[in-house]
């Protein structure tokens, strides 16, 4: 970790106001700088600087959302008859939640049956037609006849010739045969007509009959809407509608409105340099794209308390916020007691970096003036030294240093205003007296 270098100008400057602090301070602290003068060390209580991996976190706006959020509508015009559940309580999937007049859906159910089944009869009824079989069979009579009547003028020509016969026998017999021509050719038309009615007939009834099944099946539909059950598991809110009103006039009228609960979604933005961070740390740890991520959750509350069960991130948002520059995080939590419910508000705290080797001081060692953050530095002749740092993260009661001071060195933690550059103390590991820390503890 690289810290930042402060002028000599400035420590010595810094010096020289902690200095002009003690000499502001009450007799007891002017004393103990006479006494320093004197050749009596002042008691300090004192640290050692060590390193360890720093976790940083970071804490997010978060927003309590439902996994699933149903609206319980009436799809169907008829008067609300009974609600079957308690406001505001938690419901199951498929739990009857309101009843609607049936009886008119009944009724049309019992027409549209009755329907189907006509049309079926008529159905049966195309399917067992005979006119094509009867004209089948009176061509066959007419072509019969026709093939006589060929027959006869063919027998009666030749006799005709040699006037062994009338010729009035042969002209009957010619008109005979075009006779049988003629009825051939219209029976022949019968025929083709009948078979067109007849395969008309059956596709109208087939039609008819698919036509009454969904006649049916639409009633039996509207009859089912009638019984209203939960499409999820959640929690439902305050009905939207009083039993005796008329629901689902001209279009669906709103009931209810239910939401999932366990588990629930905490949404929460992050900035674009975080997300890059976040996802780099992933790749570190070899975790996938596909990969839930370990590092549990933390949700606090409104009140500041921590809910007790850690979540996890769910999922990222699509794309970022082209006007803020965030990106939405989903966060998944355990929620078996519905303590947290939709549209709560609250903070994410979550691992966003790890500080390899972290210089960490106790924040009492810290001294600040006019901007600039320096500590008292004893070294192993107990000679007090001041050295400038910079302050990078907060760890606990410690905080996390850019440079300035190296693990294993020694830091005042109390009594600073005791001790002056250049000069001896004397290094204790717990406080003498009752003087107040600089957390004022």
């Amino acid at each position: 970790m690289r810290g930042i270098i402060r002028g000599p100008e400035l420590i010595v400057g810094a010096a020289a106001l902690v200095v002009a602090a003690c000499g502001g301070e009450d007799d007891s602290e002017g004393s103990a700088v006479q006494a320093a003068q004197a050749g009596q060390a002042p008691a300090v209580v004192v640290a050692q600087v060590a390193t360890e991996d720093v976790p940083i976190f970071r804490d997010f706006v978060a927003r309590t959302t439902a996994v699933n959020t149903v609206e319980v509508q009436a799809r169907v015009e008829a008067v609300l008859q009974s609600r079957e559940f308690e406001e505001g309580k938690r419901v199951e999937e498929g739990q009857l939640l309101y009843q609607l007049d049936s009886r008119t859906y009944r009724a049309n159910v019992a027409v549209a049956q009755a329907r189907s089944e006509q049309a079926a009869a008529n159905l049966k009824l195309a399917m067992e037609q005979v006119s094509v079989r009867a004209a089948e069979a009176g061509l066959v009579r007419t072509q019969a006849q026709l093939k006589k009547a060929q027959q006869d003028v063919a027998r009666l020509e030749p006799l005709a010739a040699k006037d062994a016969v009338p010729r009035q026998d042969l002209d009957t017999a010619l008109a005979a045969e075009e006779v049988a021509q003629a009825e051939v050719d219209a029976q022949q038309a019968t025929l083709e007509n009948s078979r067109i009615q007849e395969e008309v007939g059956l596709l109208m009834a087939q039609a008819d009959v698919e036509a009454a099944a969904g006649e049916l099946e639409l009633a039996q539909l509207n009859l089912e809407y009638c019984t209203i059950s939960s499409p999820i598991a959640g929690l439902i809110g305050r009905t939207e509608e009083d039993v005796g009103s008329l629901v689902g006039r001209g279009e669906a009228t709103l009931l209810g409105t239910v939401s999932s609960i366990d588990p629930i979604y905490v949404t929460f933005s992050v900035s674009e340099a975080e997300y890059l961070r976040f996802m780099e740390d992933r790749r570190k740890r070899g975790l996938g794209e596909e990969d839930p991520e370990p590092t549990p959750i933390e949700l606090l509350l409104a009140d500041d308390s921590t809910y007790e069960f850690p979540g996890a991130v769910a999922f990222a948002d699509r794309a970022v916020d082209m006007t803020t520059g965030t990106l939405e995080l989903i966060a998944s939590f355990p929620n078996p007691e519905g303590l947290l419910r939709p549209g709560q508000f609250g903070r994410c705290r979550m691992q966003v970096d790890l500080l390899e080797g972290a210089v960490l001081v106790p924040q009492r060692a810290i001294m600040e003036q006019q901007g600039a953050k320096f500590v008292f530095v004893v070294d192993e002749n107990s000679v007090v030294s001041l050295r400038g740092v910079e302050v990078v993260e907060r760890s606990g009661h410690n905080f996390v240093l850019a440079g300035g001071v190296e693990a294993g060195e020694t830091v005042i933690v109390e009594g600073q205003l005791k001790a002056r550059p250049g000069s001896p103390v004397k290094p204790m590991d717990e406080a003498v007296s009752a003087e107040p820390t600089q957390d004022g503890e």
